[in-house]
């Protein structure tokens, strides 16, 4: 009886420590669970994210570039592919051999391949690309050897298409893959490592347009990276914006035809609007190197070209204004009412004074004695070097031509662009800690000496004599589209960047005075034009670094008898590197017959009556 009592009272501790120790378990799960999935749980949240998804990005195609009639595309983009390397996928024993095989399909060395798969990745199942731009016929070798090259894959990666070279290039310019700098500064703007960026002209300036959204691909993965998911999560991307360009293809490759192989640049522009028409800087590239294997090659030989083949002078490169300048000097002096417009000044062909003789270049005899409007038709240094120094000084000078927009940005929608210079006493006070002197203001005031200017700052200085008073930002971009609709997002107002203060009156005379150079001055047969009125100022600017040589300029519009809006705006400069012909008028001529005429180059050349001068027009370099 005794032992049956004590032997219930041995099972009874049994189930209590039982149920204790199933208790506690109880508990320690159920704290367990708890601290997991309160206490920790965006932790582990976090955590079971980084483990279980791999997000593989599908490229977006880059939006694509029009001329200014938005049907005729200048860029578009090409299919090509780009071959991937998953390297853990590789057998440990095989690597070498794989990574061998791979090099030889792709035409490159093994070590270009060592090179991205740093020993630190060669475990890692991140995908990792080790070469772009293949072409499909590549891919369907290594197709087809799938099986002796585990790990490798391919992806489709568009390619820039540049159909419009020449002259183009130097507006669109060109793309290439994300570097370090550019990493550093995009980075908080969704650009990833393997991001295609524009480097230059358009593709640069509105890159982020042209970008669209990189596509996702969600996988899930094991703690190694390994897929061990069958469907994927896919977010497809999203092309990017298409750009529509104020650039008329026809009047570009007019500008191109009529400057011919000439070191210079000429510009085209709208100047009730600020719309740049046409803008041609020889010598030009092609910007579709920058898309091929050998772009390392072509780059560092374009670098070393004395030609300077990647900088457009239209905007990149300032030079002496030379007698151009004399429509700011004229305005200024009307203005100011410094020396009456009649009152005439005697040219003997030269000035003497500081001891220093200047002669007057255009005619060594002298022109005599000359009014406002025949100092400019016949370009007399001698009336502008008188009325620069003794009636207005470098200060006013200065001040007007800050107003025409000289020395200061023109704010086109380009990356790279100088502002020129606008001397006065105090800039050559601090620059060269020098006494601003008379002879200073002279050349200035024919500009010479140390007055800078680009060829698109001083189509904007005709543009405000054609506008009496005002000059209108000028600008490439047109429109920006929907890719996929067509339809306008955005489209560019005019917006005025200059706004002058002077006397109507003035600018009349001014006008009369440049239509009057055209029909009784220095370039009226290079100039003569029976389709169209033409108002024009030429331009020789003394070059030191070439001996008796001159930089070519002119600056015009037309027609003259029309309103603004119905007009255009020309600066032409033929740099003195070129053997010298004085072609500055008769390439600004080509172009406004062509444009006004709806004529090619060749039908233009041949109506003003140029024929004989065109034998070497594109063979010169």
């Amino acid at each position: 009886m005794f032992n049956t009592k004590m032997d219930k009272i041995s099972k009874n501790v049994k189930i209590l420590i039982i149920a204790i120790a199933l208790f506690v378990v109880f508990f320690f799960y159920i704290y367990k669970l708890f601290s997991m999935q309160i206490i920790q749980g965006e932790h582990y949240k976090t955590q079971s994210k980084t483990i279980s998804s791999q997000i593989s990005v599908i490229v977006a195609q880059r939006g694509e570039i029009f001329d200014c009639n938005a049907n005729l595309p200048l860029v578009i983009n090409t299919e090509t592919f780009a071959v991937e390397v998953t390297p853990g996928l590789i057998p440990k024993e095989r690597y070498d051999t794989v990574i061998l095989k791979l090099a030889q399909y792709l035409n490159i060395s093994k070590k270009d391949i060592d090179s991205k798969i740093p020993s630190s990745l060669r475990r890692s199942y991140s995908s990792i690309e080790v070469k772009s731009n293949i072409p499909f016929s590549v891919i369907s070798n290594i197709a087809e050897n799938k099986t002796d090259l585990p790990g490798v894959s391919w992806a489709s990666k568009p390619k820039r298409n540049y159909l419009h070279t020449g002259s183009l290039s130097h507006i669109i310019g060109y793309v290439g893959d994300i570097n370090r700098d550019e990493m550093t500064l995009l980075y908080n703007q969704g650009y990833k490592k393997n991001s295609v960026v524009g480097k230059t002209g358009i593709e640069k300036q509105y890159d982020s347009l042209l970008q669209g959204k990189q596509g996702r691909e969600l996988s899930t993965v094991d703690v190694h990276g390994r897929i061990i998911s069958d469907k994927p999560i896919v977010e497809p991307p999203e092309m990017g914006k298409n750009l529509v360009l104020t650039i008329d293809s026809d009047i570009q490759k007019l500008v191109e035809d009529a400057l011919g192989k000439r070191v210079g640049a000429s510009v085209v522009l709208k100047p009730a609007t600020g719309e740049v028409l046409a803008m041609v800087s020889y010598p030009y590239f092609d910007s579709n190197i920058f898309s091929s294997d050998d772009n390392v090659a072509e780059y560092s030989k374009l670098l070393n070209d004395e030609s300077k083949p990647l900088i457009n002078r239209a905007v990149q490169i300032s030079y002496p204004p030379a007698s151009t300048f004399k429509i700011v000097m004229s305005t200024a002096m009307l203005q100011e009412n410094a020396f009456p417009s009649a009152k005439k000044i005697e040219c003997k062909g030269k000035l003497i004074y500081g001891g220093r003789t200047f002669h007057c270049h255009i005619h060594e005899p002298g022109h005599g004695w000359l009014d406002l409007k025949n100092a400019m038709a016949q370009s007399c240094d001698v009336y502008y070097w008188t009325v620069g120094r003794d009636y207005l000084g470098i200060e006013k000078i200065a001040s007007y031509a800050k107003e025409f927009g000289l020395g200061q940005s023109s704010k086109i929608d380009l990356p790279s662009q100088v502002t020129g210079l606008v001397p006065t006493a105090e800039w050559k006070e601090k620059k060269f800690h020098e006494k601003w002197l008379g002879g200073d203001t002279m050349s200035c005031s024919i500009g010479q000496g140390y007055l800078e200017a680009t060829p698109l700052q001083l189509a904007n200085m005709i543009a405000m004599v054609s506008n009496e008073g005002v000059i209108y930002k000028p600008h490439i971009l047109k429109e920006v589209r929907n890719p996929s609709t067509g339809e306008v997002i955005t489209e560019v107002k005019p917006e005025v960047l200059f706004e002058s203060t002077i006397d109507n009156n003035v600018w009349k005379e001014v006008q009369e005075a440049l239509r009057y150079t055209v029909t009784d001055g220095t370039p009226q047969y290079p100039m003569h034009n029976d389709v169209v009125q033409i108002a024009c100022k030429t331009g020789t600017a003394e070059v030191d670094k070439y001996k008796d040589s001159w930089h070519s300029w002119l600056v015009a519009y037309a027609p003259y008898d029309a309103p603004p809006e119905d007009r255009i705006c020309v600066a032409t400069i033929v740099e003195a590197c070129n053997v010298w012909e004085w072609w500055a008028p008769y390439a600004t001529n080509i172009i406004i017959q062509g444009i006004f005429a709806n004529q090619k180059y060749a039908e233009a050349v041949k109506a003003l009556g140029f024929q004989y001068l065109m034998k070497d027009n594109n063979k010169r370099e």
